[in-house]
């Protein structure tokens, strides 16, 4: 991963995203989106171990092993919101760890990329150079994100709005009760809201949402790398 400028400070949030090399796909078969989940989930925590070594193990000796990270380090990042595309990807991270953030980027986008290449016949680089990364400064700001992360799928045409809480590869649904995925950190966007109701309202509210998508897109395009 290139030499970055951005200096990413501990406990602050940030909003980082990337996609294929030249607007390729990432993602081609349902096993890719669910490899890339494991990914992140196992990359929040420093491993003695690859992921394929771990891959290997019976699911109890798994968890056992997980549980040992969660005991002897503290993460990497924790992760608050993600929504996964066919050729990009968003996270919404806090940093928890000196150059957490890189580490944690760095490691789980090597491990997918050297998945993916084998799976699919390819070679070189899967993802842009460098990833692109926004400072989330505000609850305001905060809140707009992860509405724009989960918004993604229907913003991109990918699905109907109905059908937004079907979408299997996105935090959504930790955000409204029906825990998914077990590393999602929902409490800090959720305090800002009484309850998941009000905040499945203000993410389905397309009135309001639609020139926050702009604002941020705006940002995106800015960001410093």
């Amino acid at each position: 991963m290139p030499y970055r400028k951005t200096i990413f400070i501990d406990k602050e949030i940030y909003h980082v995203v990337n996609r294929g090399v030249n607007h390729s796909p990432i993602f081609i078969t349902q096993n890719n989106y669910k490899r890339f989940v494991n990914l992140i989930d196992f990359s929040r925590y420093e491993s003695v171990v690859p992921y394929s070594h771990f891959y290997r193990l019976k699911p109890e000796e798994r968890e056992s092993m997980f549980r040992n990270f969660q005991k002897e380090n503290n993460p990497y990042v924790n992760i608050l919101a993600f929504c996964l595309m066919q050729n990009h990807y968003h996270l919404l991270l806090q940093q928890m760890r000196r150059e957490g953030i890189q580490s944690f980027m760095r490691n789980f986008q090597n491990s997918y990329a050297k998945y993916f290449n084998t799976k699919h016949g390819r070679s070189g680089p899967l993802f842009q150079s460098a990833f692109k990364s926004i400072r989330v400064e505000t609850d305001d700001q905060l809140n707009h994100v992860s509405r724009y992360i989960h918004l993604n799928p229907s913003s991109s045409y990918i699905i109907k709005i109905k059908d937004l809480e079907s979408y299997k590869f996105s935090s959504l649904n930790d955000y409204l009760g029906k825990y998914t995925y077990r590393f999602i950190e929902p409490k800090i966007v959720l305090k800002n809201f009484k309850d998941p109701s009000e905040y499945r309202e203000f993410v389905f509210n397309q009135a309001k949402y639609q020139r926050e998508l702009n604002i941020i897109k705006h940002q995106i395009g800015r960001a410093h790398v």
